[in-house]
């Protein structure tokens, strides 16, 4: 039970879309992660997924819109909607969601990140 500083955790990584999980409540996992370029087209079909950006600007493209998020903004995408995010410079953000959630949902991809690693 101590406090975490985002900043402090953000300083322990620099690979880019592999999230790290910073702490547990009941069976979600809160996961930092540092994100640049494109990312894949994917869907959660058994979860929504927070988007919470910290520090820079996300956008997350769908079928018929993209949205621009910036920092102390957030967007939950809905379970079994395909999405694709991206940003043109380095961004910092914050992912809630169920244990066991694989980055790239069911998409076969380079970028699928290991599971449950904590910094």
């Amino acid at each position: 039970m101590a406090k975490i500083n985002f900043q402090d955790k953000f300083s322990k990584f620099s690979e880019l879309w592999t999230p790290k999980v910073i702490a547990e409540m009941n069976d979600y996992q809160f996961k930092l992660a540092k994100v640049k370029g494109e990312f894949v087209w994917h869907n959660h079909s058994d979860t929504d997924e927070v988007f919470i950006v910290i520090e820079g600007c996300l956008k997350i493209e769908f079928a018929e819109e993209t949205i621009e998020l910036n920092a102390g903004e957030m967007y939950v995408v809905p379970k079994g909607i395909q999405h694709k995010p991206y940003s043109d410079e380095e961004c910092k953000i914050l992912l809630v969601e169920p244990k066991g959630v694989v980055n790239t949902g069911e998409a076969d991809s380079d970028l699928t990140a290991s599971n449950d690693v904590w910094i």
